[in-house]
C-alpha cells in the first residue's frame, strides 16, 4: 500500500495532541469534535465521527490509512462501550475511503499476566477499560472482514509523560515498592518514538491483525521518576500489586528497529521534556 495521507480520528486527544506535534503538517488530516488548531495553518475537521461519516468520507479522499485514536479514557466519565462505537464508525469511513484502519488499543487488555506478552497470549482484562479495549479490538476484527477492510489494533503500553507517573506527579508522590526494592516495572515508549512508530507502520504495505506498541525492555516507574528528578515516597506494595507488565515488541520491531536507546528512562524523559515545550 503506497500511503498518500492519513485520516487521523480524535486528534484532539493525548496521542493525537503528541502527532500533531510532531508530524509534518501535510502528513495527514486531523479530525475532532470541536475546534482545534492544526501547525501549518491546516484546516482541522470538526466532525462527529458517529452521526457525520459521510462528510469524513467525503472530507478524507485520497487517505489510504485511518487512525483512530478516539475513545473513552478511564477517570473521564466516559461510556467505556463509546470504544466500540467509535471503531465501528472508524471501519465504515475506512470502507468509504478503500483505506486500512489502525485502531488505538492497550496493553490493559493483558490484565495482570508474567511477560513477555505477546500477540498471541490470551488477553484477560481484569478493569473495565481493558475490557472495553478487548471487545472493540474483537469487534473491529469482525467488522473490518465483513466489510472487507484491513484492520490492525495497536496495543500501546504506557507513554512517557501521559502516564500515571510523570504525567500525574505531584509533591509526596507515593511509589509502590517490592520486598526485592524494586517499584512496579512497565513497558513505556516515550512520544517522540510513538510518533516514529506510528509513522512507519502508516507507511507499511501490510500489517498484522494486533501489534504491541513499546519499546523493548521494560522501566522501573522510579527509576523513570529518579531520571526527571522528582522526587517521590516508597511504600510497601500491597498484595495484589503487579510488579511487572511486559510487552514483547519482536513483531513491531519488524515494521520499525527500535535501538536499545528507546528503552532507557532518560530517554523517554528527554522525549516528554522536548514534547512538552
Amino acid at each position: 500500500m503506497t500511503i498518500q495521507r492519513i485520516l487521523v480520528l480524535g486528534a484532539t486527544g493525548r496521542i493525537g495532541t503528541i502527532l500533531r506535534e510532531t508530524w509534518a503538517p501535510d502528513m495527514a488530516l486531523w479530525q475532532g469534535r470541536r475546534e482545534f488548531t492544526v501547525p501549518g495553518g491546516a484546516v482541522p475537521l470538526v466532525f462527529d465521527p458517529i452521526s457525520q461519516q459521510q462528510g469524513l468520507i467525503q472530507a478524507g479522499q485520497g487517505c489510504s490509512t485511518v487512525l483512530c485514536l478516539a475513545g473513552a479514557v478511564p477517570g473521564r466519565n466516559d461510556a467505556m462501550e463509546d470504544n466500540i462505537a467509535l471503531a465501528r464508525a472508524a471501519i465504515r469511513i475506512g470502507a468509504g475511503l478503500g483505506a486500512r484502519v489502525l485502531l488505538s488499543s492497550s496493553a490493559a487488555v493483558y490484565g495482570a499476566q508474567q511477560g513477555p506478552l505477546d500477540e498471541t497470549t490470551p488477553p484477560r482484562p481484569v478493569a473495565d477499560y481493558g475490557q472495553a479495549k478487548l471487545e472493540m479490538e474483537r469487534e473491529g476484527a469482525r467488522l473490518g472482514i465483513e466489510l472487507g477492510v484491513p484492520v490492525t489494533a495497536l496495543r500501546i503500553g504506557n507513554i512517557a509523560g501521559i502516564d500515571a507517573i510523570l504525567g500525574n506527579w505531584r509533591p509526596g508522590f507515593a511509589l509502590d515498592r517490592f520486598p526485592d526494592g524494586r517499584t512496579p516495572r512497565r513497558s513505556y515508549i516515550g512520544p517522540v518514538t510513538l510518533s516514529r512508530v506510528i509513522q512507519s507502520l502508516c507507511r507499511a504495505k501490510t500489517l498484522p491483525d494486533l501489534l504491541n506498541l513499546a519499546a523493548p525492555e521494560v522501566i522501573e516507574m522510579g527509576a523513570l521518576l529518579d531520571a526527571a528528578g522528582l522526587e517521590w515516597v516508597p511504600r510497601p506494595a500491597p498484595d495484589h500489586a503487579i510488579a511487572e507488565v511486559s510487552l514483547a515488541t519482536t513483531r513491531l520491531e519488524g515494521f520499525h528497529p527500535l535501538p536499545p536507546e528507546a528503552s532507557l528512562p532518560e530517554t523517554m524523559v528527554a522525549e516528554w521534556r522536548a514534547q512538552s515545550r
